[in-house]
C-alpha cells in the first residue's frame, strides 16, 4: 500500500507534517507518489543534506523571489526553502506560503509542508511557537518514531523532554511507554497543537520494524482514534520487515439491516426471540462486541417495535422511509447516517445473529492491511455475509435502490476475500425451518 493511499490523499493535497521520527522521509516519499510536479517546503529548518531528496531546489527569501515560478514551469519534486544558513535551510514565511497555495491551486500541484523541527530525534513535544501550519492545509500528519519507546525521557531521545514530561505525566529520565506517547499525541498542547479546525488529522506511527513493535503500535490505536481520523502504522525507512505501510486504522461502523416487512415469513423476523432476546438485538450486540462504531440499525416496517428492544444498547436507530423499495434503500440510509471520520462499514443482516465476532475482526483486519473497496467472507468459493465496504464506495452505496443491496457494486470494484470454514454463517431466517435450525444450535 502506498503512503498516499494510507493517508487517503487527493491527487493535489495541501498537507502538513509535524512531530518527529520520520517527517522528512514521509514527505519525500509522498512527493514521489503524487502526480508531478510537486511542491515541497518547510516552515522550519531542514538539513542541507536533505536537499538532495528533491529534483530541484529553489531559495525564496520573500514574495518577490517567486517571480521565476511564473516564467518557468516546474517539473518533478521541487524543494522551496529560505536561505541556507550553515548546515540548515531556513523556513518560508507565511506570506510566501499563501502565495504558493494560490500558485498550486492554479497549476493543480500538490503542496507538502514540514511544519516543525525535531532535530532528527524519534519523539518530541512542540514549543510555544510550533507548529507553523497555514490555515489552508487540509490534512495534518502527526509523526512519532517508536525507536524512542523504552528509552529514558532525556534529550538524547526526545526533542524538548521537559515539555514531553509535562504532557505525558512522566518524570525526566523515566522510561517512555506507549501509553505516555499516545497521551502526548492526543494532547491539545501536544500532537494536536496548532492543527486547523477543518483539517483531517492522521497519526503516523513510524519506525515499526519488528513484530513486537507492531503489536505495541496496534495497542495504541484505540487511545489515538478518538482524536484522529486515522492511525497509520509504518516503517518508512526499513522495509525488511513487511511493506513500508503495515496497516491503516480508522473507525469501522456496523450497519444492521432490519427494515424489511418479512411478508412471506408472516411476522417480523428481526423480532423473533433467540436466547431470550430478539434476533436484531443479538446482531447489534455482536457488532458492538467486535468494536464496530458507530453501530447503526436501519429500520423500516417495524421502527416502533424496534425502539424498545434496542434501548439498552448504544446503537443509532435510523428509519428508512423508503424501505419498501428494497434493501438498497436501507444500505443508502445507513451510509448517510455515518460521519466523515468513518473509514468503512460492515453490513450485517438482522436475521443472522450467529455471525462470530472473530469473523468481524478478520474483516476489519483485512481492511486495515489493504483498504480494499470490498471485503467479504467466502466458503468454498461461495460468497457469504457480512460484507465490509470501504468509504471509497460510500457515495455509490448512498445512491442504491432495489432489492440487491450492496451486491450491486460487486462487478464494479475488486473484492478481497476472507476465507472461512464454518458454513453455519450461511444460515438466515427465510422459513420456520430455518428458525428451528437456529434455535437448535
Amino acid at each position: 500500500m502506498e503512503l498516499k493511499q494510507a493517508l487517503r490523499l487527493s491527487n493535489f493535497p495541501r498537507l502538513a507534517l509535524v512531530g518527529a521520527g520520520g517527517k522528512t522521509t514521509a514527505m519525500f516519499r509522498l512527493a514521489r507518489e503524487l502526480i508531478p510536479p510537486v511542491v515541497v517546503c518547510a516552515s522550519t529548518h531542514l538539513a542541507v543534506e536533505q536537499i538532495r531528496l528533491a529534483d530541484h531546489h529553489f531559495i525564496l527569501k520573500n514574495i518577490e523571489d517567486t517571480s521565476f515560478l511564473q516564467k518557468s514551469p516546474l517539473s518533478g519534486v521541487n524543494l522551496l526553502t529560505g536561505p541556507v544558513e550553515g548546515e540548515r535551510t531556513t523556513g518560508l514565511t507565511f506570506d510566501v506560503f499563501e502565495w504558493l497555495n494560490r500558485y498550486c491551486d492554479y497549476h493543480s500541484n500538490a503542496l507538502l509542508i514540514e511544519a516543525d523541527g525535531s532535530r532528527r530525534l524519534p519523539l518530541k513535544a512542540p514549543a510555544d511557537h510550533e507548529p507553523a501550519i497555514p490555515d489552508f492545509v487540509d490534512t495534518v500528519v502527526v509523526v512519532a518514531g517508536l525507536s524512542g519507546l523504552g528509552k529514558p525521557l532525556t534529550s538524547e531521545w526526545v526533542h524538548r523532554p521537559e515539555r514531553f514530561a509535562s504532557l505525558s505525566g512522566l518524570s525526566l529520565g523515566q522510561t517512555i511507554t506507549p501509553q505516555a506517547l499516545a497521551q502526548v499525541l492526543s494532547h491539545p498542547q501536544g500532537g494536536l497543537k496548532g492543527i486547523p479546525t477543518k483539517a483531517r488529522r492522521v497519526a503516523l506511527i513510524n519506525q515499526v520494524d519488528t513484530p513486537e513493535l507492531e503489536i505495541i503500535a496496534r495497542g495504541m490505536v484505540n487511545q489515538l482514534l478518538p482524536e484522529y481520523h486515522g492511525v497509520v502504522i509504518a516503517a518508512l525507512k526499513n522495509e525488511s520487515y513487511g511493506e513500508a505501510v503495515h496497516s491503516v486504522h480508522e473507525p469501522v461502523a456496523g450497519i444492521i439491516l432490519a427494515a424489511g416487512e418479512a411478508r412471506r415469513f408472516g411476522q417480523p423476523k428481526q423480532l423473533l426471540p433467540w436466547k431470550g432476546k430478539p434476533l436484531v438485538w443479538h446482531a447489534a450486540r455482536k457488532a458492538l462486541e467486535a468494536g464496530l462504531a458507530p453501530v447503526v440499525v436501519v429500520s423500516g416496517a417495524y421502527t416502533d417495535e424496534l425502539m424498545p428492544v434496542l434501548s439498552d444498547l448504544p446503537v443509532m436507530l435510523v428509519h428508512n422511509p423508503n424501505w419498501s423499495n428494497g434493501q438498497g434503500t436501507s444500505v443508502a440510509s445507513g451510509v448517510k447516517a455515518l460521519s466523515s471520520k468513518v473509514g468503512a462499514a460492515v453490513f450485517l443482516l438482522a436475521d443472522q445473529p450467529q455471525i462470530p465476532v472473530h469473523l468481524l475482526h478478520l474483516l476489519v483486519k483485512a481492511h486495515a492491511e489493504t483498504l480494499s473497496p470490498i471485503i467479504a467472507p467466502r466458503i468454498d468459493n461461495q460468497l457469504a455475509n457480512p460484507v465490509l465496504f470501504d468509504r471509497f464506495v460510500f457515495n455509490d452505496l448512498s445512491n442504491l435502490s432495489g432489492s440487491a443491496g450492496g451486491r450491486q457494486l460487486f462487478s464494479s470494484y475488486p473484492i478481497t476475500w476472507v476465507d472461512w470454514d464454518d458454513p453455519s454463517i450461511f444460515l438466515d431466517i427465510d422459513t420456520f425451518d430455518d428458525y428451528e435450525q437456529l434455535l437448535s444450535r
